[in-house]
C-alpha cells in the first residue's frame, strides 16, 4: 500500500543544496508542509502555492524496501571489522524517486540518531554526496570532505584528502553514506578506474553502511569488469524503476495518485476524479512518480492562479512536463512516409 510520509525533494535535480552536513541537517529537522486539515481556517492563496511548490511525498514501494534492507545491513554491519559492509544500489530510470527515497531515509536515519543522542553528542549519522560529472579519485575524494568542511587545497594530493576523510569520518562516527549519481562513475576510464578503486578503499577504511543510487546502473559501466564485479558481489540491488498500472489485484498508480490528490490543497476540486484519470495519467508519465508529482503540483498551482481551484483533465492537457515525459506521449518525431510507386 502506498502511505503518506513526510516531504522531500524533488527527484533529480534538486539535491546540490544538502550536500554539506549542515544543509542536510536543516532539511532533515525542517518541518514539513502540512496537507489542509478537517476544522483548519482556509489558507491564503499565497500560502497554498508555496504548499504546492513544496508539496508531500508518498512512501512508495522503493522508500519502504530501502528503509527495511538499510535498517537490516546496518545492524548486520554493526560489529563487522575485517572486510566492508554489505551495501545497496538503488536504481531505475530518471524521474522515478530514487533520490526522494535516498534523502527519505537518509533523513529517518538522523531524526532517529537525533533522538536517541544524549546532551553534547555531536556525532554525525548520515553523510550525502554527489558523484560530480568526470569523477576523478581527487575530486570524489573532495566532495567528500566538502559534506563535512575538511579544509582542501589544490596541493594536497589524494591521500592527503583521503587520510582526512577516513579520520574526520571515523571520528564523526558516520553510520550511513548515501551516495548519488552513481551512474556518472565509469570505471572503463583511467580516471573513472582510479575513482573506482578509491571507492572500494573507502568503504573498507570507514566502518559505514554505503548505499548508492543512480540511472539504470545494471545498464550502465559501474558493473562492468572487474571493479564492477567487486561492487556488484558486494551491493544488493533495489529496482526502482516506474510503477506499474496494475500488480496482481492491486493498482499501485491509482493508489499513488489518490495518496496524492488527498493531500491537494484546492477550494473546488472534486475528490476522486484524479484517480479516474489513472489510464490516462499513467500514460502520460510513463509511470514515472517524479513525472506525476510534477504534473500534479505544477496543475494545482495553475488552478490556483486561474481561479478554477480543480484540476481536470483539460488543465492537464495544457501542462508541457519534462522532456523524458513530452517524448513518450507525445513523440515529435513525424511518422515515416512511403514513396508512391510510379
Amino acid at each position: 500500500m502506498v502511505t503518506p510520509a513526510r516531504p522531500s525533494l524533488p527527484d533529480d535535480g534538486a539535491t546540490g543544496t544538502v550536500t554539506t552536513f549542515d544543509a542536510f541537517a536543516r532539511f532533515a529537522h525542517a518541518a514539513p508542509p502540512t496537507p489542509p486539515q478537517p476544522g483548519q481556517a482556509p489558507r491564503s492563496a499565497e500560502e497554498r502555492l508555496a504548499y504546492h511548490s513544496q508539496f508531500v511525498t508518498v512512501r512508495t514501494p522503493a522508500i519502504e524496501s530501502l528503509a527495511r534492507q538499510v535498517r537490516t545491513l546496518m545492524i548486520l554491519g554493526l560489529h563487522q571489522q575485517a572486510t566492508a559492509r554489505p551495501s545497496l544500489i538503488l536504481t531505475g530510470p530518471a524521474t522515478t524517486g530514487k533520490t526522494t527515497a535516498l534523502l527519505q531515509v537518509g533523513r529517518t536515519c538522523h531524526l532517529a540518531h537525533t533522538r536517541r543522542a544524549a546532551p553534547g553528542d555531536d556525532r554525525v549519522p548520515v553523510a550525502y554526496v554527489l558523484v560530480p560529472p568526470g569523477a576523478t579519485a581527487k575530486t570524489l575524494a573532495a566532495e567528500f570532505a566538502r559534506y563535512l568542511g575538511i579544509p582542501v587545497t589544490s596541493r594536497m594530493t589524494t591521500a592527503q584528502i583521503t587520510t582526512a576523510v577516513c579520520h574526520t569520518y571515523t571520528t564523526a562516527g558516520v553510520a550511513l553514506v548515501l551516495i548519488d549519481e552513481i551512474h556518472r562513475l565509469n570505471p572503463r576510464t583511467s580516471s573513472g578506474a582510479e575513482a573506482a578503486d578509491w571507492l572500494k578503499d573507502l568503504t573498507e577504511r570507514i566502518g559505514a553502511t554505503f548505499v548508492y543510487a543512480g540511472i539504470d546502473v545494471t545498464a550502465s559501466t559501474v558493473f562492468s569488469g572487474v571493479r564492477g564485479a567487486q561492487l556488484a558481489g558486494r551491493a544488493s540491488l533495489i529496482d526502482c524503476g516506474a510503477l506499474p498500472a496494475r500488480a496482481g489485484h492491486r493498482e499501485p498508480f491509482r493508489e499513488l495518485i489518490a495518496a496524492l490528490e488527498a493531500a491537494l490543497d484546492l477550494t473546488a476540486h472534486r475528490p476522486g476524479s484524479l484517480p479516474r484519470l489513472a489510464p490516462y495519467l499513467h500514460e502520460r508519465t510513463a509511470g514515472r512518480i517524479g513525472s506525476l508529482s510534477r504534473l500534479i503540483r505544477q496543475a494545482a498551482i495553475e488552478a490556483i492562479c486561474d481561479g478554477t481551484e480543480r484540476i481536470t483533465k483539460t488543465l492537464l492537457d495544457t501542462i508541457a512536463l519534462d522532456h523524458l515525459a513530452e517524448e513518450h506521449y507525445r513523440p515529435r518525431t513525424p511518422a515515416r512516409r512511403t514513396r508512391p510507386r510510379r
